[in-house]
């Protein structure tokens, strides 16, 4: 239950040692038993469904009354698709090779030192969320996964969608005989448990915050704990003078109005002035046709009445809606030129059937994801097969693209002899 006059340090401190607690033990939790309770909590949320659409119709009324956005209000509702996407999600997670313990390399010395690097869990990773209610579901699973106790901290809109999600997860760590402590949940929509984590140096690990640019930047500004972040998902489309029209109409549309509020969304098309006015006309048309706003340079005013002037600001706004910057450029140099001044090093993908072009932009382009002939909704750790991800990394230490259960790990090494000693 929230309560908003507890003391919260105590309360976050509270957290962060029984978590350390729990992920001593996960550290040896068998893969077994972590996949046991993975699969009880996912039949654990399709039992629960009713319950967790009802908590989630409260926190979507009370999103519109406080005047949440479209997107934002896309993020948030839950239903029998995204609800059963869930449970499929974690069978998925428990589906994957367990990533701790492996032997990522080893070698022997000359002097019979036998060497290995063995992947470890990380420990306590910290997740601060905005909106979305399946977050708790993949952060609370990738982390368990991985062998680490997970602290989530949602956001007030999602408050009591997440609850129960995250009731269902206890509900499997419990029938496994795992520490219910593994993943725990902040019980508060106070701010000041999120300035906490951020503070709880030896009790957390790492933290992964995702949401809005405000969040991120105070996240990144303020933390002393480590972090796994992309500031904004700033993604370009580029279509090329040597593109397949089917194929780039296809995949602008898909990128662009699939689901606008995701952070791969395409928020930027560049079209080659090599490709002609006709074909810069019909991927403008298609998106206008579909409801979605068109903010272009001049030449893609030129083509129909109802494109807005571009500003400079909105080559780089991330819009999360219906909303596109549309430019013309010289060419795939010219693309590279813009995307390197603009892009936020997400998800940039190219559309073009001209394959020495092709390997330019994808050796050339430096975001944590580049494309071919691909929508950049793809940019999900499910759809690269990782059976979720924690977040999209745009940093490039440690952990870059989406983060699995492999990235949330680290190694150590063991060093094995028979009474070598080093010499003087």
């Amino acid at each position: 239950m929230d309560d908003m006059t507890q003391n919260i340090p105590a309360l976050m401190k509270g957290i962060g040692q029984a978590a350390q607690v729990a992920g001593r033990a996960l550290a040896m939790a068998s893969a077994d038993a972590k996949n046991a309770a993975l699969c009880e909590g996912a039949k654990a949320i399709r039992a629960r469904k009713a319950e967790i659409i009802e908590a989630n119709d409260q926190d979507v009324a009370a999103a519109k009354e406080k005047g949440l956005t479209p997107a934002m209000i896309d993020r948030l509702v839950l239903n029998d698709e995204r609800i059963e996407g869930m449970a499929a999600g974690l069978e998925a997670i428990a589906a994957l090779p367990d990533p701790v313990g492996r032997t990522l390399s080893e070698w022997d010395r000359p002097n019979g030192l036998k060497i290995r690097r063995v992947s470890v869990p990380l420990g306590v990773i910290g997740v601060i969320y905005e909106s979305r209610p399946n977050v708790t579901a993949d952060a609370g699973a990738l982390c368990l996964k991985a062998g680490n106790a997970a602290i989530l901290r949602g956001g007030s809109e999602s408050f009591l969608s997440s609850g129960l999600i995250h009731s269902c997860l206890v509900d499997g760590l419990k029938a496994a005989g795992l520490p219910e402590d593994a993943i725990q949940r902040v019980p508060t929509t106070d701010r000041a448990a999120v300035g906490e984590m951020l503070t709880m140096v030896g009790l957390i690990d790492v933290i992964v915050p995702r949401g809005g640019k405000s969040l991120i930047e105070r996240v990144t500004s303020e933390s002393k704990v480590p972090l796994f972040k992309h500031l904004e998902g700033i993604c370009h489309t580029y279509v090329d003078g040597a593109a397949d029209m089917d194929k780039a109409r296809s995949i602008v549309l898909n990128a662009k109005m699939r689901r606008t509020g995701i952070c791969g969304a395409t928020e930027t098309m560049l079209v080659d002035q090599a490709a002609g006015e006709g074909v810069l006309k019909d991927l403008v048309v298609d998106l206008l046709d579909a409801g979605c706003e068109v903010r272009g340079d001049a030449a893609a005013q030129a083509v129909d009445a109802r494109v807005k002037a571009a500003s400079d600001e909105d080559w780089d706004t991330e819009y999360l809606d219906a909303i596109i910057a549309v430019k013309t450029v010289d060419g795939v140099h010219g693309a590279l030129r813009h995307i390197d001044a603009h892009s936020s090093g997400h998800t940039d993908a190219i559309i073009t059937e001209d394959m020495l072009t092709a390997e330019t932009f994808l050796n050339t382009v430096d975001s944590a994801i580049v494309m071919l002939n691909a929508s950049t909704q793809f940019a999900d750790g499910g759809e690269f097969g990782m059976g979720a991800e924690i977040g999209i990394s745009t940093d490039k230490m440690h952990a870059r693209g989406p983060v699995g259960v492999e990235q949330l790990t680290s190694f150590k090494y063991q060093v094995v002899g028979t009474g070598q000693t080093r010499p003087s």
